[in-house]
């Protein structure tokens, strides 16, 4: 404090007088001012993070940063890139939790929760996960029905619209089916909900050969990993932000789909993102 002080009064006084006025060695003043004008030597380090979050649209933290700069080249310990964002202020937004309301209708039609909870799966389009979520946008709501396959945690197909109806889920459903290659039968599973419940989404699933399967009734536990993904998607998306039409966020909706998909580093997957895991295990 007292160095920069000095160097804020130098203009106006003698040189040679201020260090001894403060009771300062003439090294003692002159060696902190040359280190306080030295450029910083984290310059390029520091620019190298701040394109990682900003390129990332703010949603990385340090382990997903740091996990970047490895790979290129820079070597670095986390508590380092931790301390580095702090100081900017750099923070990727904290989920929050929020209580679940489970169905309260009648039941209808059920079938077993065949994956018990094992959310991992050797080979593409074994097991397969779906939901519906919905985010408030203008004067009314925006629905996701999307598909994910649990080898690699892709999102491999979805449907947007203003209502969480039966056409919204089939259609999403009907675009994963018609991926598949020939033979391929993969467990579909969901929850509970009126959709998945109903004759068409099971004649669209036994057509394909596909094996359902259904959430304990309100255990959002039992569909975790999708829960996880839209955990992510609203703090990340919707909660940034007002939008005035639902036009802007259906094209930001299919925007991050397409990120989360290709671009974003995939903790589970140990770096990789989901596209580029399932081209190095396709390749292997």
């Amino acid at each position: 404090m007292k160095v920069q002080a000095l160097i804020a009064l130098k203009a106006g006084f003698p040189l040679p007088l201020l260090p001894q006025v403060w009771g300062l060695a003439r090294s003692t003043f002159l060696y902190p001012q040359a280190r306080l004008q030295a450029p910083d030597p984290q310059e390029t380090l520091k620019s190298a993070v701040m394109d990682i979050f900003t390129q990332n649209h703010g949603r990385y933290g340090h382990r997903r940063v740091h996990t970047e700069l490895l790979r290129q080249g820079w070597t670095i310990a986390k508590k380092t890139v931790l301390k580095l964002m702090r100081a900017p202020g750099l923070g990727c937004k904290v989920r929050r939790r929020k209580r679940h309301a489970s169905y309260q209708g009648g039941q209808g039609t059920v079938v077993p929760n065949l994956p018990d909870r094992e959310f991992d799966t050797g080979a593409p389009n074994r097991k397969w996960v779906t939901d519906v979520t919905g985010s408030s946008v203008a004067d009314r709501k925006l629905y996701l029905a999307p598909v994910m396959d649990l080898f690699d945690r892709q999102i491999i197909s979805h449907a947007i619209g203003t209502s969480p109806n039966l056409a919204l889920t089939n259609d999403s459903l009907r675009e994963a089916l018609a991926g598949l290659q020939p033979g391929r039968q993969p467990l579909m599973h969901s929850d509970q909900g009126f959709q998945y419940r109903h004759a068409s989404w099971r004649t669209l699933l036994a057509d394909a050969g596909a094996v359902q399967s259904m959430s304990c009734r309100g255990n959002c536990y039992d569909n975790a990993v999708m829960e996880n993904f839209f955990g992510h998607l609203k703090e990340e998306l919707f909660h940034r932000g007002r939008f005035i039409s639902t036009d802007a966020p259906a094209a930001q909706l299919n925007n991050y789909i397409h990120w989360d998909n290709t671009k974003r580093i995939s903790t589970n997957l140990e770096g990789p993102s989901p596209v580029q895991y399932r081209a190095q295990a396709l390749a292997a």
